[in-house]
Formats: C-alpha cells, sequence, structure tokens
C-alpha cells in the first residue's frame, strides 16, 4: 500500500501582503499529478489546510475543487484531513457528509457523549488498497486544545513534573490506539496522524509561533507506540524526523512561509507499507512557482544594497511568477527616505518587493539591557512578556501556577485563540 503525506498547505495565506493563490493552485495541481504517477492508495493532509479559521471563498474553492479532481483521477483514492490550530474544526467538518460520499474523511472536532467520554471511533479511518480491502487502520487526531483532552489527574500529590495537558493527550492517544488495535486483523498497519509540537522538533524561523502558551508544549515521541508504523505529523513548516526515527515524520508545508526558507526544498513524503510496518518513505520534492531572493545575501550599508538592487538582471516573466524580494540593510542611524531609494532601484524591475529588513548597529553601555526592537517585540508571545514583566516586578521566573491561569485567558473554550495564533 502507498500513502502520501502532506501538511500545513495554510491555503489563502499572504506573503506580506502578496496573493499566493497562483502558486496553493501549481502545488495542487503537481499533486494531483504525483497521485496519479505515484499511484497512490491514501492521500493523509495533517493538518492546517487553510491559513485562518475564516478562509476565503477562493481558498475554500481550491480545496474543495482538488478533492473532487483527485477522486475522479484516483477513483479509489482515501482521503484523510484533520484540523490544525489555523482551522476552525467546524468549518473544516462541515461539508463531511458530501465528501465522505467521496472518499473523504475529515476530522476535526473533538466530541463527547451525553456522559462527557470521548467519542473514539471518529478517530479511527480504514484506508483500503486498490483491490478494496482494508489495508491500514489510521488513527486520525486533530489539533488538541486543552480542553479537548480527558482530564488525568497527578498520580502523586505534589508531583510538579506532571503536566495534565501532556497527560490528557497520551491517554486519548492511548485510547484511540486501543481501539484500532482491536478493529486491525493480521498483516493490517496501524497508522498515526496529530497535528502538534513534537519534542526536539525544529521550527521555522519566522512563520511559526508556539500553539500552546504557557507550560508544556512539546510532545514526546514515546506517545507512538512501537507498533504504529508511520505517524504523519503536521505543524512544524521543516520536514524531518522526530526523535531520529524514521516512522515518525513532519511532511513540512508545500510552499515558502518566510524569507528564512529561501534556499529549502519543500517535499510532501511517499510512505510505502509493507504489511504492518513502513517498508520506504522517500521525499518528493516540491517544485517552486515562485523565487524568494534576498538581496543583499547578508544586511549591507545601503549605498551597497541599492547599487546591488540596480545590478539585479532578472528573465521577463508574467507577474504571476514575478520572485518575492526581502532587502537586507545594515543601518547606523534612522534612514527616513529608505523606502524610496529602493523603489527607485527597482523601477521596471520584475520582482515584487516583499519587505525591506533594517539591521541597526546596537551599542550598548555596560549593565544596561539593550532595548529591544520593533523587530524583536513582533517576535515575543503574549507569556514572553508576561515573564518579562513578572520578573521586573517580583525579580523571579513566573510560577507555573500563574502561568496556566495566564493560559486560560488567553485560550477560551471555543478554542479561538485571542493571541492570533500563527503556525
Amino acid at each position: 500500500m502507498r500513502l502520501l503525506h502532506t501538511s500545513d498547505w495554510h491555503l489563502g495565506q499572504t506573503l506580506h501582503n502578496f496573493d499566493r493563490t497562483y502558486e496553493h493552485q501549481c502545488f495542487l495541481d503537481w499533486l494531483l499529478d504525483t497521485i496519479v504517477a505515484e499511484e497512490a492508495d491514501a492521500l493523509l493532509i495533517a493538518g492546517d489546510v487553510f491559513d485562518s479559521s475564516n478562509p476565503s471563498a477562493v481558498a475554500q474553492r481550491q480545496l474543495y475543487r482538488f478533492l473532487q479532481q483527485a477522486r475522479a483521477r484516483a477513483p479509489r483514492l482515501d482521503i484523510v484531513i484533520i484540523a490544525g490550530n489555523h482551522d476552525s474544526p467546524g468549518r473544516l467538518e462541515a461539508p463531511g457528509p458530501l465528501l465522505e460520499a467521496h472518499g473523504t474523511r475529515v476530522v476535526g472536532h473533538v466530541m463527547r457523549d451525553a456522559e462527557g467520554s470521548v467519542d473514539l471511533e471518529r478517530f479511527i479511518v480504514p484506508l483500503t488498497g486498490k483491490d478494496g480491502a482494508v489495508k491500514a487502520w489510521c488513527v486520525a487526531i486533530p489539533f488538541l486544545r486543552p480542553g479537548d483532552v480527558p482530564r488525568v489527574a497527578s498520580q502523586a500529590a505534589g508531583d510538579d513534573a506532571f503536566d495534565a495537558y501532556l497527560a490528557g493527550i497520551r491517554l486519548l492517544y492511548q485510547q484511540a490506539y486501543d481501539l484500532a488495535r482491536a478493529r486491525a486483523a493480521e498483516g493490517q498497519a496501524i497508522l498515526a496522524m496529530g497535528h502538534c509540537h513534537m519534542v526536539g522538533g525544529d521550527a521555522s524561523p519566522d512563520s511559526e509561533r508556539r500553539i500552546v502558551i504557557g507550560g508544556t508544549e512539546a510532545l514526546p515521541a514515546s506517545m507512538f507506540g512501537p507498533d504504529v508504523a508511520y505517524a504523519a505529523l503536521g505543524h512544524l513548516h521543516l520536514a524531518q524526523r522526530v526523535g531520529q526515527q524514521e516512522h515518525l515524520r513532519y511532511s513540512g508545508s508545500p510552499l515558502p512561509l518566510s524569507f528564512a526558507e529561501v534556499g529549502y526544498k519543500h517535499q510532501v513524503l511517499r510512505i510505502d507499507l509493507d504489511g504492518m510496518r513502513a517498508a520506504a518513505i522517500e521525499p518528493l520534492h516540491v517544485p517552486r512557482a515562485v523565487e524568494l531572493l534576498r538581496v543583499p545575501a547578508s544586511p549591507a550599508p545601503v549605498k551597497q544594497a541599492i547599487a546591488e538592487l540596480g545590478a539585479l538582471d532578472l528573465p521577463d516573466l508574467p507577474r504571476d511568477v514575478w520572485p518575492y524580494l526581502e532587502v537586507r540593510v545594515l543601518l547606523d542611524a534612522p534612514e527616513p527616505g529608505l523606502r524610496a531609494q529602493v523603489e527607485a532601484a527597482l523601477e521596471g524591475k520584475p520582482v515584487r518587493l516583499a519587505k525591506i529588513e533594517p539591521t541597526r548597529r546596537v551599542v550598548t553601555t555596560a549593565g544596561v539591557e539593550p532595548a529591544l526592537s520593533l523587530d524583536q517585540l513582533a517576535q515575543l508571545q503574549p507569556d514572553d512578556i508576561f515573564r518579562r514583566l513578572w520578573q521586573q516586578r517580583f525579580g523571579e521566573d513566573a510560577p507555573d501556577d500563574q502561568l496556566a491561569a495566564f493560559t486560560e485567558l488567553l485560550l477560551p473554550t471555543d478554542g479561538t485563540a485571542r493571541n492570533r495564533e500563527a503556525a
């Protein structure tokens, strides 16, 4: 059985206010061709399908057109989609009954019965081969917020290392695995899907933010038992193994989501199952429809940067494929006319000016902590600010119970993050 694993499409995303519909469509068209060429039996999409919980009509049409075309071109293809922290679980699941009739299962919500027990059945998805027989069972678990997981009491009073959120996630996964094992017949593989941050995961600079505010956010690889043939993960935008284990993988995003990914090759993963194990895992590199440029290659004085921009020799391309440009300058003092100089140097060139990144030389006085730049402030999370203020006021680190209370304020029960979670 052959699987394709992808995640973090972020349909509807803009790059510094430039629309990326064309790039997303190029990826989806490539993925359709790849599904057919690779003769895939199943497509696993591990969350963050959309860039926001209220995606545009254009972004939604892209998704549903892709699903319709995938079914038309590969009639026996199984598709499993889970919600990520950017997705609205209800919006993503709304067309579920229609999609299931065409081979697509969407899992967005954690639902409970009248007694409050989690409905585990909805996480278990059978995957069939070309002969129509079940070859594997997929445990498909969406992004879990603190209110989604079962409550687990600490086993020892005063156990400071105990984290109820992590324990609840571990228990929910374990219960779902147990159900999948009960369903699996001899020779049928058990797969996992999750949208989460695993311990040791390498985040892409500038394009991801933590998905849990305060407390522990990273989950241990030990959550996935030894009988899991493959874990298809989403959230981190760089493709990587978890804990150096070949079968626990992030596919990464198919498009660059920041200029930090200029030289990075994005991918979809191809997994070949042999009975109950993953026999081969190979990356399939996604062609880049629009290039990213950083000029100069490292921050340089204004005069040098303007000279390099003027010397840019770019091919004449259709506007949709004009590269995005980040200009990197090194400043000794404010430069009020900087943007005008940059735009003048780029006049008539087939390029889109996405960002001017100023780096300032900072001179510090001994014993005085330097002020944060605007760029540094933009990277701070609400809990970073909370910790800084607590340290300034009380001269010590913020206690865990205060951080937990702060978390509750930022994560309302409906799951909509007020702090504009990203990535």
